[in-house]
């Protein structure tokens, strides 16, 4: 006969209700009752029956996450992999599943989280990225669901949020290249409404002039989407205006574009560029490319673990976001 919550519950001496909240990691519950109701799972060889627990709980154990664009899109940005990685194992060994879906737009995000919430076929959302006047963010706020963000959102008081320091990872990387005599400094970006491209574009301008040197517009373009085929077209935009010695991008797919354009028409050795995210193919395509490494698994790992607290605890969260360290990989890339 198969083993029941009652039985572990008089194993432990405790109530079935007890079993029931450590086995949520409840956090008040003291360790030792933990101790005790673990060891008669263990000796009972229990195993808890989710979907009874999901509705006895009134949760669905499940956390809700919305990718942008399509299929295609993801696949081909190895961020969103790893991000989904760092997320997908976290919940699993918390005991929650994810369940997804691909937006093309805000608006169409904006359906998906009511499907979502409707019911609460989720017990709560995440978030890939941060708009200017996010319109995902003013809904959940207002139909107080719980949810975290992976960016830094525009207003983040009472928000839960992950993201690294973007703008002194870009004051970093400029500084490093002006203090290797690198001038003439291009920028390429993209998704100008997202408040990290903001912050690497004004750490860019921020290091230029703490060393003197003036900013020109004319050496910055910005796109709509991180893609290789946007880098490119980038670059012959400020190509036509000058040939810098160093290119900034804020991903390594507009990276790998931006040095597509420019052996089309130099063969040089004296242009430095770097990308962000540190994705595979920086180390392999076209050239070594050096990158910033954002640590997208952990970021989405902090990002379910902030959030499954939030279910778990209320209230009762003392740390409402989390900044991730980066780490510059210098691979001495110079266009050959």
């Amino acid at each position: 006969m198969a083993v029941t919550i009652k039985d572990v519950a008089k194993l432990a001496n405790v109530s079935t209700s007890t079993v029931s909240r450590v086995i949520s990691n409840n956090s008040k519950i003291s360790s030792d009752t933990k101790a005790r109701v673990f060891e008669a799972i263990k000796t009972l060889g229990y195993h808890p029956n989710e979907i009874a627990r999901s509705l006895a709980n009134n949760s669905a154990n499940v956390l809700g996450l919305i990718l942008p664009n399509n299929e295609n899109d993801l696949f081909n940005n190895p961020f969103f992999i790893l991000l989904m990685k760092g997320i997908s194992v976290y919940a699993q060994k918390k005991g929650y599943n994810i369940m997804y879906s691909f937006s093309k737009d805000e608006n169409e995000e904006i359906d998906i989280i009511k499907k979502y919430t409707y019911g609460k076929a989720v017990d709560g959302i995440i978030l890939l990225r941060s708009n200017q006047n996010d319109k995902c963010i003013k809904y959940l706020k207002e139909i107080d669901y719980p949810f975290v963000v992976v960016g830094r959102p525009e207003n983040p008081e009472n928000i839960l949020w992950v993201d690294n320091d973007n703008y002194n990872a870009m004051f970093n990387v400029v500084s490093g290249l002006i203090y290797n005599e690198k001038k003439q400094i291009a920028f390429i970006g993209a998704s100008t409404d997202m408040n990290m491209s903001k912050d690497r574009l004004a750490g860019y301008k921020k290091a230029l002039e703490n060393h003197g040197i003036p900013f020109d517009e004319r050496l910055t373009a910005e796109g709509n989407e991180f893609s290789e085929q946007n880098g490119y077209e980038l670059m012959q935009k400020i190509l036509k205006y000058k040939k810098p010695d160093a290119v900034t991008a804020t991903d390594d797919l507009l990276a790998l574009g931006a040095i597509k354009a420019l052996k089309e028409i130099y063969s040089v050795n004296d242009i430095s560029i770097v990308g962000f995210n540190n994705i595979p193919q920086a180390e392999y395509k076209y050239s070594r490319l050096s990158s910033v490494d954002i640590n997208s698994e952990e970021l989405g790992k902090s990002a379910a673990k902030l959030l499954i607290n939030k279910l778990l605890r209320g209230n009762e969260i003392l740390v409402n976001h989390l900044i991730i360290e980066t780490r510059f990989v210098d691979r001495e890339n110079f266009i050959t």
